[in-house]
């Protein structure tokens, strides 16, 4: 172990020079970096490891362990392995097993919100590699100390918010930065869906077949719950909704296309107003977040899951709006406009920025040992912004950040 990730750091010259692909092909087998996996749900088997697959010939990577409570996942996640790669990878019920004794240089997390802050703390401390799903943190205080395990483990690191690295987002902030929109003072999503998505997750799932206790993590011990096992989304201990699930996407596309990077403060509300039945799902069907940044601009945020219609994603410059609802072809257009302008009446796509894929821009990195694209500073700073509207929303307050002291304060 030692020695292959030895070989990752003192080879980062010759990757520099070379160029990432370059670099990738001319690894020997005895070069193989070892990939774990840690949460085998469906984002998991249905996403990450797909993605990962098309490129792991030519970075010359391998799944080889492979963790989940739920031994269904688990074997299923083993299986895809097995098909891709030709061989079993590793079992283990817990993310202790698969640090302890699964000879692994990178993980890649995928496990319930409530636990990404354990688990990615406990893969820095062991120094590997890691992508972690988003949102990065729920709480403050697990958040700051992981985001400070992996600054001092030196690892590479990126957040699943994947969205940042499409061509035509990556255009986006090109085409910002060159202040055709003029002074921007809002920008604005509205995503919205006929009815809640923790619904679709719900499944018969069997206790003698999961580690609950694994599952609940720090939480406190109750009986076995299928329904909240499988559709763990919809429920506040695990998961707080859509502002953190969906909003953390946006707000961190925000941060990537302005430049800005911590709210100065967050408004927010959240309710249920359709979604209540037997079973006692307390994530809100309805949420609200006003965003303030420094830079001079307010960030709007909701989400019904009510109904599928009202969608938006826009920036609003005193030049005209970039509407950014499609996410495959940013438009501008002179829309709005104060006086002058010289953005067209019509809207008109902008061009993309071609980038690698969001994972495969991870497994770049983890050869070449430079940053990814959505590092520890891009996680950090969306799972704040999340927290802090979960919180203005929870308190009816309005919730500051303090930069200095890493707090959150009602204001």
């Amino acid at each position: 172990m030692s020695s292959r990730r030895e070989f990752l750091k003192t080879a980062a010259g010759a990757a520099a020079t070379l160029g990432a692909f370059s670099y990738a092909k001319s690894a020997g087998a005895n070069d193989k970096v070892s990939i774990g996996l840690i949460g085998c749900g469906s984002r998991m088997k249905g996403a990450i490891m797909p993605s990962f697959n098309t490129y792991a010939k030519t970075y010359n990577m391998e799944i080889t362990a492979v963790c989940d409570p739920w031994r269904i996942a688990r074997e299923e996640a083993a299986a895809m392995c097995k098909d891709w790669y030709g061989r079993d990878p590793l079992q283990y019920v817990s993310y202790r097993q698969i640090l302890e004794e699964a000879d692994v240089d990178a993980i890649i997390i995928a496990s319930p919100e409530h636990l990404h802050t354990t688990h990615l703390k406990a893969v820095a401390e062991a120094k590997k590699d890691v992508y972690c799903e988003k949102p990065l943190g729920k709480e403050l205080e697990p958040l700051n100390a992981a985001y400070d395990a992996v600054k001092a483990n030196n690892i590479v690191f990126q957040v699943g918010t994947q969205l940042r690295s499409y061509p035509a987002m990556m255009g986006a902030r090109q085409y910002y930065a060159s202040g055709a929109l003029g002074k921007i003072g809002r920008i604005e999503q509205h995503r919205n869906s006929t009815r809640p998505y923790w619904y679709s997750y719900i499944r018969d799932v069997k206790e003698e077949d999961v580690d609950w206790a694994e599952f609940l993590g720090h939480l406190p011990m109750r009986p076995f719950d299928p329904v909240v096992y499988s559709g763990w989304y919809g429920y506040r201990e695990f998961s707080d909704g859509t502002v953190p699930s969906w909003g953390a996407h946006y707000i961190d596309l925000v941060h990537s296309i302005t430049g800005a990077k911590m709210p100065l403060s967050a408004i927010s509300m959240h309710n249920t107003y359709i979604w209540k039945d037997d079973y006692h799902f307390d994530a809100p069907d309805h949420a609200t977040v006003v965003w303030e940044y420094e830079e001079g601009f307010a960030v709007h945020y909701s989400s019904y899951l009510g109904n599928g219609g009202g969608n938006t994603f826009k920036i609003m410059g005193d030049k005209g709006i970039m509407d950014l609802q499609d996410w495959s072809k940013v438009q501008v257009s002179g829309e709005g406009a104060y006086g002058e302008t010289a953005l067209p009446k019509e809207a008109m796509a902008i061009d993309n920025v071609e980038c690698p894929d969001h994972v495969e821009n991870w497994m770049q990195c983890v050869r070449d040992r430079k940053t990814p694209n959505a590092d520890i500073e891009a996680g950090y700073q969306h799972a704040v912004a999340v927290i802090m509207a979960m919180r203005a929303a929870d308190t009816g307050r309005r919730q500051i950040y303090d930069r200095d002291k890493r707090e959150i304060r009602e204001g």
